[in-house]
């Protein structure tokens, strides 16, 4: 009876001590916070695609009040044509490649709507029109959203990054999962987030020359002629 009791006591310690030791090595700890971040990056997605569905009804509302930024909005159409045909998986957020032409296509598509919105700058009948207006609302929440869930998707994979870099979990992330490190997204494209400068003026008319009394006379001619 004793001896049946130790055996109980002995299996139970051993169990309790190989469900610890899992848990130390992050056996729970890696795939939830995997998940997490795989999670946050479909909020990405989502608001970048969001975004993308705005674009048409834009582009063609501008049309139809400035027809002579025709290349403006050809190159905002090619540019979200781009930006939706790359599509980063979850299982791909550990390729810098594949994050690196994502965040470059949807940084061209920025630069673009930045080009765009500056021109409107131009039609006044345009600024003032109540479908323009909701458009433009609706990409300012947009982009707002956008920021939000790249922040959330960063802060995401930060804590999966340092939990499987971290003893004792880093057993677990090499031994049991073989798990890789997820790319972080970055802001925009440089100067992405940031609307090119746009004058309506024209060129400015060259200064005329300042008048000079003291100019010399024309050769051949007495300074009295």
């Amino acid at each position: 009876m004793a001896a049946s009791m130790f055996a109980r006591l002995t299996r139970f310690a051993f169990v309790a001590a190989a469900a610890a030791g899992l848990a130390s090595c992050g056996f729970n700890t890696i795939p939830a916070s995997e998940e997490a971040a795989k999670a946050k990056w479909a909020d990405v997605q989502n608001q970048y695609q969001r975004r993308a569905d705005l674009v048409p009804n834009l582009v063609a509302t501008v049309k139809g009040y400035a027809k002579q930024e025709q290349d403006t909005l050809v190159k905002v159409t090619e540019a979200r044509a781009k930006a939706t045909s790359i599509q980063v998986s979850a299982a791909d957020v550990t390729d810098p490649d594949k994050i690196a032409a994502y965040q470059a296509a949807q940084g061209q598509l920025s630069q673009g709507l930045g080009r765009l919105l500056a021109s409107v700058e131009a039609y006044p009948d345009l600024k003032s029109n109540q479908n323009f207006l909701a458009l433009q609302s609706q990409l300012e929440g947009t982009e707002n959203r956008i920021a939000v869930a790249r922040r959330d998707y960063n802060e995401a994979v930060q804590a999966y990054n340092t939990t499987i870099r971290t003893f004792p979990a880093i057993i677990g992330a090499k031994v049991i999962y073989g798990a890789k490190p997820m790319v972080p997204f970055a802001a925009t494209t440089p100067g992405a987030d940031t609307a090119p400068a746009v004058s309506f003026e024209g060129p400015a008319a060259p200064a005329a020359a300042p008048a000079n009394d003291n100019a010399e006379a024309p050769a051949g001619k007495a300074a009295g002629q």
